[in-house]
């Protein structure tokens, strides 16, 4: 987690859930926004951002489910965003306060109505992949050479992560995360619907999970730039930042995501403005502003994630849009699949099988 964002974000919630004329709560990812732009928006807006972040979509959907979240603007994935949205639990957005609307990227919007139609209720931020990383030289240490022909082998199949348990496996503390890649991996519907499906897959899950060593949804970014492990499931623009901060630190470590040609999952986070917002008027000028091309290419910078903005792009850095891990390409997402909302009995089924995963009980 960055440092900069304890003591430049305003963390806590004082005052959150009231209507301030000067005042927005935001709830994001963490490590997930330039250190300028809060600061920037404020100096020229006027609004106090209080800024708050998260590191999973299920601490997210507790929150919103609550009906009190006391946030102005959150950002949720395409995965629970539809089911968001049925729940009522955002509210429609006023366009005609967005004039930076018209930067979004068409093909993104058109991604998007699988989970809002018409995009009424959400303005992608950021989109991207759940792949693998690597620490290239310890992993190939490890297999005594090449890696498999299918990547997802390094850590689905048992004979590969085994030998991979020595120098650290971590995967995403997420099962709306982790078991959409699964379900895909063993040849399921990675959207699946049906108990029987999750409940298919388990006995093969099991079968690695004594070789995962973390769990984790955002410290992977440190553990991987360390040395600390060497084969991690995470967000490719978090990969990438930690295969900037190995190279920055002159460690010798060599961080490499990887695009399996199996295909990987695609994500769009979207900015959205809960039902019980009270600085509805202060959101949409946030939302507004990351909308700007130089604003959101600041952001892309700095997290190394794909902007919704597509003017953005020219001014991201040239080293972001030629990685496909960031910017995959039409090949990349021949055999991907964007992930979409599942229902509550869904997410109850996994809930239990994850807690069961991760206690290893079969």
């Amino acid at each position: 987690m960055n440092t900069w964002k304890h003591g430049l974000l305003a963390l806590g919630l004082t005052g959150a859930g009231l209507a301030q004329a000067n005042t927005v709560n935001v709830y994001n990812w963490s490590d997930y926004i330039a250190p300028t732009t809060v600061p920037a928006f404020s100096k020229q807006t006027g609004i106090k951002v209080n800024y708050n972040v998260y590191d999973s979509m299920e601490t997210l959907n507790a929150k919103l489910m609550t009906g009190r979240s006391g946030f102005d603007l959150v950002v949720p994935s395409n995965n629970v965003l539809g089911l968001g949205i049925k729940a009522g639990l955002f509210q429609p957005l006023d366009k005609s306060k967005l004039p930076n609307y018209k930067n979004i990227d068409p093909a993104l919007l058109k991604m998007m109505e699988v989970s809002d139609p018409g995009n009424k209720y959400a303005v992608p931020y950021f989109w991207g992949v759940i792949t693998l990383g690597i620490n290239e030289e310890k992993v190939k240490k490890a297999l005594g050479g090449k890696l498999p022909a299918n990547e997802w082998d390094l850590l689905f199949k048992p004979e590969y992560v085994s030998k991979l348990k020595s120098c650290g496996v971590s995967i995403l503390d997420s099962p709306s995360e982790f078991f959409p890649m699964a379900l895909h991996y063993f040849g399921k519907d990675p959207g699946s619907t049906k108990e029987a499906d999750y409940r298919a897959i388990m006995p093969q899950l099991n079968a690695i999970r004594s070789s995962v060593t973390r769990f984790s949804s955002s410290g992977y970014i440190n553990d991987m730039a360390s040395g600390e492990v060497c084969l991690a499931m995470g967000y490719g623009g978090d990969l990438n930042i930690a295969k900037r901060r190995a190279a920055d630190s002159k460690n010798g470590v060599k961080v490499l995501p990887l695009m399996p040609k199996q295909g990987v999952a695609i994500w769009v986070d979207s900015m959205t403005i809960p039902k019980d917002a009270k600085n509805v008027a202060n959101a949409l000028a946030f939302i507004n502003y990351s909308l700007d091309p130089k604003i959101a290419a600041d952001n892309a910078n700095t997290v190394t994630f794909a902007p919704g903005s597509l003017p953005a792009r020219q001014f991201v850095g040239k080293q972001y849009l030629n990685e496909r891990s960031i910017f995959p390409n039409a090949e990349d997402l021949k055999n991907s699949f964007i992930q979409r909302s599942v229902g509550q009995d869904t997410l109850r089924i996994y809930g239990r099988l994850w807690q069961n995963f991760k206690l290893g009980r079969s």
